[in-house]
């Protein structure tokens, strides 16, 4: 047999021996996930009946602003997650990291569902609140770069945009299961039930079933191949730019893509049933279909971005970021029918998908092995905390500053312009080695 079929014949062994513990490093990690990101979402879902319970009584309008700044306040503790568990997972595995950063967030989501209102201990509930968001925005900042490395590394090298996409995926997945929960509460409760004690069960199931089952899940996972590899085996180990100047490059670059997703798929449910009468019911529906469309569209992007490159995709994703906002806000406030609400809110879930199917990728594939998880985590988070993190909040800020409505659109402008700008002096990293 020639050296080249040697070669091969060792590969395929490889690939086979390696398909078994793939396969369960995967799911576990796109299950355990999904679970996490089911008790980080369910605030923003019952973020109008939470701010009526840890908040004085006053202005709705003001009682809304506050609870999405307790929403803003669980990102500003991202990046101190993101920079903890990178370095672990860097230092020590990035399957200890994932298995430690989820009893933290079911531990947030469980004080919140527990938590007593305003009425009954005054200030100490929203501090029980903020307490509890900061638990969970911790948290977050470990689980995202160390799962996406996780899943690259584990990753065939022409599947890596599948494989890191099915992350977000994962994550869409309990967002989305958080806004059904979301609806369906608010569809079978009455709006006494509800407000009194209906919005505190996905708090306690998350804190009670979810974050323990996904822990069970994770502790029965291998560490990835590539962290394992003999010192002095990472192609990247010398390559600049430096990881700082990355790691600037990766902040700009998801600018447009955690705008968007945290102000149409976040913000836009109560955005739609505060200031333009739809129903709080409707809107919930739509934005569960739009979450759905993301989910769907993820995975087609990450492979075609696998086969064609990262950058041609995400530009005509960027350009789209910038186009759109405007004409969707102005139809907005016109008072939309429910067909046009689920039009607009699967047509963003579609544009979202585009951007977390091939991101997460690129951001993997930028970074040396050594430093993979700190960069990812760290990028990532900051780009949620300064972008996307206080997105609902900044865009109740520009509607009661400016008195227009379409005023959240200028802020997924000047976010899109700035991922175009970086977008174009990123090289292509699809076909690079990790």
């Amino acid at each position: 047999m020639t050296v080249a079929g040697e070669y091969a014949r060792h590969g395929a062994l490889e690939e086979r021996e390696l398909a078994g513990p793939r396969m369960r490093a995967v799911a576990a990690t796109i299950f355990g996930n999904s679970l996490e990101w089911f008790d980080f979402a369910a605030y923003a879902f019952f973020a109008t009946t939470i701010s009526g319970h840890f908040f004085p009584p006053g202005n709705d309008l003001v009682q809304l602003m506050n609870t999405f700044a307790a929403f803003g306040l669980g990102f500003i503790a991202r990046p101190l997650g993101a920079l903890f568990f990178g370095r672990l997972g860097d230092d020590r595995g990035r399957r200890l990291a994932l298995l430690i950063s989820m009893p933290l967030m079911g531990l947030g989501t469980l004080m919140i569902g527990l938590a007593p209102s305003y009425a009954s201990i005054g200030i100490g509930a929203p501090l029980i609140l903020l307490g509890a968001r900061l638990l969970q925005g911790f948290s977050a900042g470990g689980e995202v770069g160390n799962a996406m490395a996780f899943l690259s590394e584990w990753a065939p090298s022409d599947r890596r945009g599948l494989y890191t996409g099915l992350q977000q995926c994962s994550a869409l997945l309990g967002t989305l299961a958080g806004s059904g929960c979301a609806a369906i509460v608010n569809g079978l409760l009455s709006a006494d039930a509800l407000s009194s004690w209906g919005w505190r069960l996905p708090f306690l199931v998350g804190g009670l079933v979810v974050a323990p089952l996904g822990w069970l899940l994770r502790k029965a996972v291998d560490e990835t191949p590539v962290f394992e590899r003999p010192v002095g085996a990472d192609p990247k180990a010398g390559a600049h730019p430096s990881p700082w100047t990355l790691g600037a490059k990766t902040v700009a670059l998801c600018a447009a893509w955690v705008v968007s997703f945290y102000v149409y798929l976040i913000y836009l449910p109560s955005y739609l049933a505060k200031l333009t009468g739809a129903s709080a019911t409707t809107a919930l529906w739509a934005n569960t279909a739009g979450l759905a469309t993301m989910m769907v569209t993820i995975p087609l992007a990450g492979m075609l971005s696998d086969r064609i490159g990262r950058r041609p995709p995400l530009l005509v994703a960027t350009v789209l970021a910038i186009v759109l906002p405007f004409p969707i806000f102005s139809y907005l406030v016109g008072g939309p029918s429910s067909f046009g609400t689920f039009a607009v809110l699967i047509g963003a879930g579609a544009l979202c998908g585009l951007f977390a199917g091939i991101i997460p990728a690129t951001m993997s594939e930028m970074f040396p092995t050594a430093v993979r998880t700190t960069g990812v985590s760290v990028s990532f988070g900051l780009a949620t905390a300064v972008f996307g993190g206080f997105a609902p909040f900044i865009s109740t800020w520009l509607i009661s500053l400016t008195g227009s409505k379409i005023a959240p659109a200028g802020y997924l402008l000047v976010a899109g312009f700035l991922s175009l700008a970086t977008l174009l002096s990123v090289k292509e990293t699809a076909y690079d080695d990790l």
